[in-house]
């Protein structure tokens, strides 16, 4: 089913009732506490997921939800909105304005629509499949790479790789330019606003990486796993995004010496 205008409107709505939720907790008390898998969790991230479970209930009673910090909750459409309140809770509880909110519509399996959300700066990426990434309402545009010794790589932390993981990610690290580290969601908002080329991540959940894909996509880049096959609801969550789809072969054959 496409997306329609109101579910962009509702999506819209949604990162709306996030920001406003989150705002008052930046650079304020924020109850930080530690989860069962040693991740924070703030009163932020609670009262995000919170406003937007709400407003899924009123405006979208039949599609199912799939939060980071509630879990999973089925609806009778096939569709599901998939929510990460606050994606780089650690750059959150710091201060530092480069996490973002995370809301994806996933349809039959795959991600059809997503935002990424910094309500500090008030930054919005919007990706629909088929249709132009926006920033701010503006199209968005990855650039065009002509080298992996060109480009300009990120990741949040190479502590979140698996040792073989690790090894395949300084292999790619030693053949481009430069790395930056920190930045989660950010950084895919980064590649599909032409500042990156590369960011290679492992690990991930779906609420992480959904609404990454329409987002990069639409600006021009591609997404996809370790393995090279695109990105769906049941993908292990190790990720590589590109702003051009020509260095994609590129990536995989770093990557590919992981184990060895």
């Amino acid at each position: 089913m496409p997306v329609s205008a109101a579910d962009l409107a509702l999506a819209h709505a949604l990162a709306d009732a996030a920001g406003a939720a989150i705002r008052p907790y930046f650079r304020a008390e924020h109850g930080l506490e530690i989860k069962a898998d040693a991740s924070p969790v703030t009163l932020a991230d609670t009262a995000a997921e919170a406003a937007m479970r709400r407003l899924l209930a009123a405006e979208a009673p039949r599609d199912g939800i799939i939060g980071e910090e509630e879990g999973a909750s089925e609806g009778a459409s096939g569709r599901h909105w998939v929510l990460d309140p606050i994606d780089g809770t650690r750059a959150f509880i710091a201060g530092r304005p480069i996490f973002g909110t995370l809301i994806a519509l996933v349809d039959g399996g795959f991600p059809v629509l997503g935002i990424i959300d910094q309500p500090i700066l008030k930054e919005r990426w919007v990706g629909v499949a088929g249709r132009t990434t926006e920033f701010n309402g503006r199209p968005a545009a990855t650039r065009r790479c002509r080298a992996l010794a060109d480009a300009l790589l990120a990741t949040t932390s190479p502590a979140l790789f698996a040792d073989d993981e690790l090894h395949a990610f300084e292999h790619l690290d030693a053949a481009v330019r430069s790395t930056v580290l920190g930045g989660d969601c950010y950084n895919y908002a980064c590649l599909a606003s032409g500042h990156l080329d590369i960011v290679v991540e492992s690990g991930l959940k779906l609420h992480d990486f959904a609404a990454l894909v329409p987002v990069v996509e639409g600006a021009g880049g591609v997404m996809c796993d370790w393995a090279g096959d695109p990105l769906h609801a049941g993908s292990r969550g190790d990720v590589i995004a590109a702003g051009d789809a020509a260095r994609i072969e590129d990536i995989l054959e770093a990557l590919a010496c992981r184990g060895h």
